[in-house]
């Protein structure tokens, strides 16, 4: 105690006014929240969570190719390495990820219990296994290196982390995003793949697109559980400003369906095979039968759910004389059936949070993909390079094979022999420590037409790898082609028209 009244009297208590100390420290955790958490960021979509979860899953080798883990592992290791919050926060990402309800492409597979859209829980991580999804293994962590990302040491300075992903898709478009910071939150909603290759695409021919002729090639967003957006007005504004107001309804058919207690006649009913993004259809199903009951909704004799692994099916039997739009229309009125969806294009460009019309979403996107393009290129060409440069060594050496031996044989060590390779033929350094350190294989015919070979390629690849950097419209022709691929193994057709 008598230290602790000694630390107060030698000038280690700093005298602030309150106002003072709150704002700088509320400003400090909005800061933190905001970037480390809440928001994601515009290059890769990801929030720090998802990032870590991502390159933790591709430190531990979960390929698609590779068997599944315990997410409990995977859960650890996030935790014990990069991320020093609380585990069920992790997992509960990590199950989000997983799930096709939530994300239109799912950027990791999983084996058992992940919950569902009747907002059943997942099961416990000790029990649950998990993977790598081929589109993130390919369009998210194929080419990550110190060379193309920058890096940043992790909370206690023992692992280093990417700042960022190397991502090949704007995924903050394709699966969207939701999060709630300090004064301000974000709402992204989901687009589909092929549509939004075609938009960048279509930006890289022409950067002076017309708003409207961009949102004619991505006209809408495609939510992962369907659904049919009804006023294009809200589209437009959040594709202009950032921010709008979309409503969505379910898909509601009438069909003649078997009806009664033994079902023996054939009757009227309504089937639901698609709910609005985020509704929870058990939820969804004991409302209308809340309304039912109370007198609210007329003209429903009967409510079930046949829903099975091949999709959504809910039944809603219909009295006698009973008029299917007006019950359609009720449903819309009182129920989730129709909800809207605000959409608020907010995240992080250079740690800043920004508001982004779609344009400058996908131009944010294609400065960060020709960026990381660039640095991957001058890498390559780099490591490229260097090898020519070694196997150019081993060639003079096996073209001047008799020289090489003798001066072998005749070196009393490993020094001497090294000098003398450098003199004799004219080589550099590190030439002869690769011929010293070739194996004897190397000598034979064969071996000497492989390396000829890929002497002759690697040329071959450094005059295009100089070409890509040295011209800009080479270097976006690579990236067109890039995003078609992905477009070919990737894309598909719309969950909601």
């Amino acid at each position: 105690m008598a230290k602790q009244l000694d630390l107060l009297t030698t000038g280690q208590i700093i005298t602030t006014a309150l106002h003072v100390e709150m704002e700088r420290s509320y400003l400090e955790y909005a800061m933190s929240v905001i970037v480390g958490r809440a928001l994601p960021d515009v290059r890769d979509g990801l929030k720090p969570v998802h990032r870590r979860i991502l390159y933790a899953m591709h430190e531990l080798g979960l390929t698609p190719d590779r068997p599944y883990r315990k997410c409990a592992r995977v859960v650890g290791d996030v935790l014990g390495k990069y991320h020093p919050h609380g585990d069920q926060s992790v997992y509960d990402a990590l199950v989000r990820m997983v799930q096709d309800f939530s994300s239109r492409y799912p950027l990791l597979a999983g084996h058992g219990n992940f919950g569902s859209v009747d907002d059943d829980p997942p099961a416990a991580m000790r029990y649950t296994e998990t993977r790598l999804a081929s589109i993130a293994h390919q369009a998210m962590l194929s080419d990550i290196s110190e060379a193309i990302v920058d890096f940043t040491s992790n909370f206690d300075n023992s692992q280093q982390e990417p700042v960022v992903l190397p991502a090949q898709l704007p995924l903050l478009l394709l699966n969207g995003c939701s999060g709630i910071a300090v004064g301000m939150a974000t709402n992204i909603p989901p687009h589909n793949l092929s549509e939004v290759v075609d938009g960048l695409v279509a930006l890289i021919d022409n950067p002076q697109l017309a708003d409207e002729k961009l949102w004619q090639i991505i006209p809408a967003p495609d939510f992962p559980t369907g659904g049919e957006i009804v006023d294009k007005s809200g589209i437009t504004e959040a594709y202009r400003t950032g921010r709008g107001i979309i409503t969505v309804r379910g898909v509601a058919r009438v069909e003649t369906v078997h009806i009664g207690k033994r079902r023996q006649r054939e009757g009227q009913a309504l089937v639901i095979t698609e709910l609005p993004y985020q509704v929870n259809k058990s939820a969804w199903i004991e409302k209308v039968a809340e309304l039912v009951n109370q007198g609210r909704l007329e003209g429903i004799s009967d409510l079930r759910d046949e829903s099975d692994r091949n999709g959504m099916r809910v039944v809603i039997e219909l009295k006698r004389d009973t008029n299917p739009r007006k019950v359609v229309a009720e449903l819309y009125q009182h129920t989730a059936l129709q909800t809207n969806f605000g959409a608020i294009m907010l995240a992080l460009v250079d740690n800043k949070p920004t508001q982004l019309s779609l344009r400058q979403l996908l131009e944010e996107f294609l400065r960060f993909r020709e960026e990381t393009l660039t640095r991957q290129y001058s890498n390559e060409l780099e490591q490229s390079q260097k090898r020519l440069h070694l196997l150019s060594g081993l060639l003079v050496a096996l073209n001047n094979l008799d020289a090489v031996i003798d001066i072998l044989r005749n070196a009393p060590d490993g020094t001497t022999a090294k000098a003398s390779l450098q003199e004799r033929l004219e080589i550099s350094d590190s030439q002869a420590d690769s011929i010293l350190a070739m194996p004897m294989r190397r000598l034979t015919g064969l071996e000497r037409q492989k390396l000829q070979t890929e002497h002759e390629e690697l040329e071959t690849r450094i005059n295009q790898l100089q070409i890509l950097l040295s011209d800009r419209n080479e270097l976006m022709k690579s990236l067109k082609k890039e995003l078609r691929s992905l477009k070919r193994q990737f894309g598909s057709t719309n969950a909601a028209p």
